[in-house]
C-alpha cells in the first residue's frame, strides 16, 4: 500500500485503541500499576499501550477488556478487531532498515493526518521536495552511509509525497523561512528546480505555502521548525512533531498544542500571503 492509499494506518489505530483503553481504566478508577499486573506487565507498558507506542497483544487487550469490565460482546469484538488492525505492518514496514527508530512514527502519522501544518527554517519540507533536492538534503545529513541505503531514503520521501496528490490528498499549510531558499543543497540546477516545483505545487488547492522573509526580522519561529498534525478521528488530539538529532518530541497536551498553533498563526500572520510568497519565489528563480 502506498502512502497515497492509506487514511488511517496502523500507527493511529494504535492510537485510538490505546485512548479507548486509557478512558476505560479511568472510569473504572483502575491505577497503571493494576492494570499491569494484570497482564503480567509494568505500569510503564501499560502507559505505552495507551499512548499507542507499541503493539497489541490480543491476550493483553481480553485481559484488560475483562479487568475494565467490558462485557458486551459487541464492543469487546470491535476492539479485539482494532487491536489486530492495529498490529498491521505499514508500508513504511520495508524502509525499516533505513529509518531511525523514531521516525516510522511520525510517517504513520503523517500519512493518517487531514491537516498537516509546518514552519521549516533548515530545508524545505520533505513532502514539497525535488527528487534531486531531497538526494542533495539526505546526502548531506547520512554522510556515512551507502549509496543504496541513500536512494532507500529518497525513495521513502517520494512515496510519502504521495499522499499529497492522492484522492484524500490532507490540506498542507506550510511557511518556509527564507533561510530554507537560499540555502543550497545540491548545485545551481538543483534549486533552481526546486524553486520552479514550489511555485507549481503552492498552485494545489490544497497546498498553502508562504514565505517568512529575512526583512521581517524576529518571528514566532524562532524556536525553530516544527509540524502540527491534525486528524479526522474526534477521538484523537492533534499531535506536534519536533525532530532533534538523534530522536524526536511528539506533544499531544492540549496546550503544549496550542502555544504551537498559536506561533503557526503568527507566523501566517507576518508573512506574505500565498501569492506574493509566489511572486517571492519567482525572484529567487530568476536571481539563481
Amino acid at each position: 500500500m502506498s502512502a497515497g492509499e492509506s487514511t488511517s494506518g496502523s500507527v493511529v489505530r494504535r492510537m485510538l485503541l490505546g485512548s479507548h483503553l486509557r478512558r476505560l481504566r479511568e472510569t473504572r478508577g483502575i491505577t497503571r500499576e493494576a492494570a499491569g499486573y494484570s497482564i503480567r506487565a509494568s505500569e510503564s507498558k501499560i502507559s505505552r499501550m495507551e499512548l499507542g507506542r507499541v503493539s497489541f497483544k490480543t491476550r493483553d487487550v481480553e485481559d484488560l477488556l475483562t479487568l475494565y469490565g467490558v462485557a458486551d460482546e459487541a464492543e469487546r469484538t470491535s476492539l479485539l478487531s482494532l487491536a489486530k488492525e492495529a498490529n498491521v505492518a505499514g508500508w513504511w514496514h520495508s524502509y525499516s532498515d533505513v529509518l531511525p527508530s523514531w521516525f516510522p512514527t511520525y510517517v504513520g502519522l503523517e500519512g493518517s493526518a487531514h491537516l498537516i501544518r509546518a514552519y521549516e527554517v533548515q530545508f524545505v519540507h520533505g513532502l514539497l521536495q525535488t527528487e534531486a533536492y531531497a538526494h542533495a538534503v539526505v546526502a548531506r545529513g547520512m554522510k556515512d552511509a551507502s549509496a543504496a541505503d541513500i536512494e532507500r531514503r529518497v525513495a521513502l520521501r517520494l512515496e510519502r509525497q504521495k499522499y499529497l496528490v492522492s484522492e484524500n490528498a490532507p490540506q498542507v499549510d506550510i511557511v518556509l523561512d527564507e533561510a530554507a531558499l537560499r540555502r543550497p543543497y545540491g548545485d545551481r540546477e538543483v534549486m533552481r528546480g526546486q524553486l520552479q516545483h514550489l511555485i507549481d505545487i503552492s498552485e494545489r488547492s490544497n497546498v498553502r505555502l508562504q514565505v517568512m522573509p529575512f526583512g521581517f526580522g524576529g518571528h514566532s519561529g524562532e524556536s525553530g521548525a516544527f509540524t502540527i498534525l491534525s486528524f479526522p478521528e474526534s477521538d484523537l488530539s492533534d499531535v506536534v512533531y519536533l525532530e532533534q538529532l538523534t530522536s524526536a518530541l511528539y506533544l499531544d497536551k492540549r496546550e503544549d498544542v496550542a502555544q504551537y498553533e498559536a506561533a503557526l498563526r503568527q507566523l501566517q500572520q507576518d508573512s506574505p500571503g500565498p501569492e506574493q510568497s509566489r511572486d517571492l519565489l519567482r525572484g529567487l528563480l530568476q536571481l539563481s
